[in-house]
This record gives C-alpha cells, structure tokens and sequence, in this order.
C-alpha cells in the first residue's frame, strides 16, 4: 500500500513536489501551504490538457479550468474541485482579505489537501487507464515549521529564512485584522495595547528575516522593499525608509519578481514618493504581472484602461480579476458594471460563466459579482447589499438576517460610521423584526465617536429622535425589564 504523497507523484511527476510541499507546511504555515495548492492546480490543469493534445487559449487558471469544462474533458464535479482549489490558493496569498485568523486557515489549508486526493483518485483512471492503487492518508504533522526555523537560524538558509518571514507577515496581518475587529467592544483598553505590541513584534520579527534573505533572494528583497514601504520595524526616517523601500521593489522588478511588477506598476499607476505617474509603463508592468495571473494587476489594469476609455479591456480585465476569486477585485467589477450602460454603450458584454443564469444585462452581473464580493467578507460590498436589503420593503426575514450580518462585519472590521448609523436605525424602527432601543443607542454613541463633520449633522437628529422615542415609550408604563433598558438606552445617549 502507498501513501497519499506516493499516490500524487505516481498520478503525475509535475504534481509530487508541490502536493508534498502543501502538505507539509499545512499546520505550520497554512499560508504557504495554500499557495502551493494553487500552482498543484494550475500543473494538474496542464497535465490534463497534455492528455488531450489541448492548447490552453489563456494563462488564467480560471479560463483554463472552464476550457477543460467546456471541452468535457473530465467531468463536472471535478471542474468545481478545481475551481474550489483555485480560490483556496487565492486566500492563502491575502489571508487578511478575507478576515481569516490562523486557525481558520489551518482548516481551509487542511480541507484542500484531502481535497486535491480526492481528486486525484477520482481522476487516476482516466488520466492512467487503470484502477487506483490503494493508498492510505498520513496525518499531518508540525516538523516542517520547526525545521524551517532551525534551518532559518543554524544554517543560514536564506529561502527558510524567506519563508519564516512570509508566514510571521501573514500572521501579523491576520492579528492586526483581529485587532481592529475587537478594538470598537473592548472594554479592557490595555488587552487592545498587548494585542497591537503582538502585531508590531510580529510584523519586526517579519522584517528582520526578510532582510536576511534580501541579497541573495529576489522574491525576499521585494518583499524587503515593501517592509521598509511600510514601515514594519521602523521608529524613524520613515520617508527615508519609504524611499529606499520603493527602489527595492523596483529592483525585484527589473528582476522578474510578478508581485513586484505588480506595485510598481501601481506606483506608475497613481504615482508615490519616488515615481511619478506614466501611464505607459504602468500599462507595461501591469501587463506582464496580469498576464502571470496577478489578480491585483489584474484589476489595477482594468483600473488603467477605464481612465484612459478604453472601456472593453477594461472590462475584460476587471472581469479576469473577479473571475479569479479576489472579492476587491468583484466589487470593483460590480461598480463598473453599475455605471456601464450609458458609458459602455454599443459594447458586447459576454455573460459571465459562473452566474447560475448567464446574462448579458449589465445591471444583472453587477448585482452578481456584488453579492460574491460581499459573500466573501468585502467590506464595501457587504454594506452596499445590506443598505439594498433594508430598503427592500420585500425582503425575506433570511434576507434581513443577513443584512445584520454583513453590517455587523463592516463595523467590526471597518467601524463603518455609515453601517453603525444603518444598523442603528433598523433596531430601533423594528425593520429587522425586532426593536432593540439599548443597542440602537450604543451604536448612534460609537458612530458619534467616529463620524466627520458631514456625519455629525446626520446622527444629531437620529440621537434626538431615538431620545424622543425611549421618552414616549417610557410614558406608557413599560414592564420592569422594559423599562431598566430603556433607562439604560436614555443612559448612552446622555
């Protein structure tokens, strides 16, 4: 009997070494472990196309796994594991995007793993013409974190060095999500003040090993650049700082290095501290990186493309983004969308694959990639679909259910002003089934406290009606329970 790895590399020596590297690092570094779930992915895509003698007509896994599916050259439920596979991967590379805590990774990180046999056991006969051949799971373990960590620091291995860095970034960011989502309730202001020193050791201790392996790896000095851009471990000269990390970044660029061509080709873009805005060589760098599958390039060059009205690629591009999974990217999609009848006028619009019903009608896809960039934790879009739902006279108790959701998320992640002044409003007026005068309150409070000036003068009447209508229910001689929280609410507000 052989093992699941063994299975993976006699299924196809392209996939051995990735399978065996996402696995390994699943409990320790699920981030990494994520990534190399998509290039499993992407090989598996080709060494089915080789099997077939297809020619793939796009470098974005997403095309290639709908042309395998359109060709029917394997069936439909392994089409969807691809695609599943495929958006894992994506969350490993912007775990913070999603608002994912470590744990929640491990399990996603976990899941695809045994994912990807499944797949593989369903697709060996096929791809092999004979039955698999029986094989047994190993468990993970935690020895590929604590190796990576002594060859870091024993052998000065500069691609473990690079890797600890990656996995003490992507911790610090998830713990910095996880701070700004407790900040707002936190009653105990010195847990927020531990928990924000933890996310700075973290983001130091990911800057200290990144400059380790800056000279002698171009993926690290890129990374390095960006430390140095955001000033992961530095008390001052931070312009200075800021500078030098820039010219890092271009550096990696000039060497091939994809997430670098990406964010100087953004500096092009919009223009930063040493690089002034050229539209051309934004469109150049842009290109390469997005021509490579990097979603943010991807999105940034549509972005380029409807400043400069050139409104189908722009389409096209925003489209590839969304399609890749990356809610910012559908959300910005979803906007475009919006606006295109009049604008994009006489263009041809393909209707998107993945929407259950495909359409052509603009205002159709834009309410579709909407919903998937809020069902994936996209602040902006969350607010906006809960914002429609309750002004939806007809909305579903379900539906109203998950408006509260979406605006508690943007307040925890976000502190919204805008989704706390929605949400405070629908517990006092009853639209969410139920009237709740003590958390209207606390709300309208904390929208007070973060609200601008334009802000102010649309919470200073809400404050007074909500007093006006806990004084009036006050009046008509409520039960005890009633009354203690209507107190209670009058309390906040004064």
């Amino acid at each position: 009997m052989i093992t699941d790895t063994e299975l993976v590399e006699q299924f196809s020596d392209l996939l051995g070494d990735d399978y065996a590297s996402a696995k390994s690092y699943v409990r320790d570094i699920p981030t990494q472990a994520l990534v190399y779930v998509r290039s499993f992915t992407h090989k598996l895509a080709s060494v089915i196309a080789d099997k077939h003698q297809l020619n793939f007509t796009s470098a974005n896994l997403y095309d290639r796994i709908e042309q395998l599916n359109q060709r029917r050259l394997i069936e439909v439920s392994a089409i969807r594991a691809m695609h599943k596979l495929r958006a894992d991967g994506n969350r490993g590379a912007h775990p913070e995007k999603y608002h994912l805590t470590q744990n929640q990774l491990v399990t996603i990180a976990e899941k695809s793993i045994r994912q990807i046999i499944s797949l593989v056991t369903q697709l060996y006969p096929a791809v092999h013409g004979s039955p698999v051949p029986e094989n047994k799971f190993i468990e993970f373990d935690s020895f590929a974190g604590r190796d990576l960590c002594y060859r870091a620091m024993m052998h000065n291995d500069h691609h473990a060095q690079y890797l600890v860095a990656m996995s003490l970034k992507a911790q610090a960011l998830m713990a910095q999500e996880q701070v700004s989502a407790t900040q707002l309730n936190s009653d105990k202001p010195q847990d927020t003040t531990q928990a924000q020193a933890e996310v700075k050791r973290l983001f130091a201790q990911a800057a200290y090993w990144f400059a380790q392996a800056a000279p002698y790896e171009m993926a690290a000095l890129y990374e390095h650049g960006v430390s140095l851009l955001h000033g992961y471990a530095a008390t001052d000269s931070k312009e200075e700082l800021s500078a030098q990390g820039e010219a890092l970044i271009a550096k990696a660029a000039d060497n091939d290095v994809i997430e670098a061509k990406a964010l100087l080709g953004y500096f092009y873009l919009v223009g930063s501290q040493v690089f002034e805005v050229d539209l051309e060589k934004a469109k150049t760098l842009l290109t390469q990186a997005a021509e490579t599958e990097n979603i943010e390039a991807m999105s940034n060059l549509g972005v380029l493309y409807y400043q400069t009205q050139q409104h189908e690629q722009a389409l096209a591009w925003m489209q590839k983004a969304a399609k890749s999974g990356y809610p910012q990217s559908q959300y910005h999609l979803a906007l475009l969308l919006a606006e295109a009848d009049s604008e994009f006028n006489g263009i041809e619009l393909a209707a998107t694959a993945t929407i259950p019903s495909p359409t052509t009608d603009l205002l159709e896809q834009s309410q579709y990639w909407m919903q998937e960039a809020a069902s994936q934790g996209q602040l902006e879009a969350m607010l906006h679909c809960a914002s429609q739902i309750l002004h939806d006279d007809n909305a579903t108790k379900e539906q109203l259910q998950l408006a509260e959701h979406y605006l508690y998320e943007v307040i925890k992640y976000g502190h919204d002003v805008t989704a706390m002044i929605e949400l405070s409003v629908a517990l006092a007026d009853g639209i969410l089934g139920r009237i709740d005068v003590v958390q209207a309150a606390y709300l309208l409070q904390q929208a007070k406290l973060h609200a601008t000036d334009v802000q102010l003068q649309v919470i200073a009447p809400l404050w007074q009606s909500l007093l006006m209508q806990i004084d009036n229910v006050m009046a008509l001689s409520p039960s005890e329970e009633q009354l203690a929280a209507l107190a209670q609410a009058k309390t906040i507000l004064s």
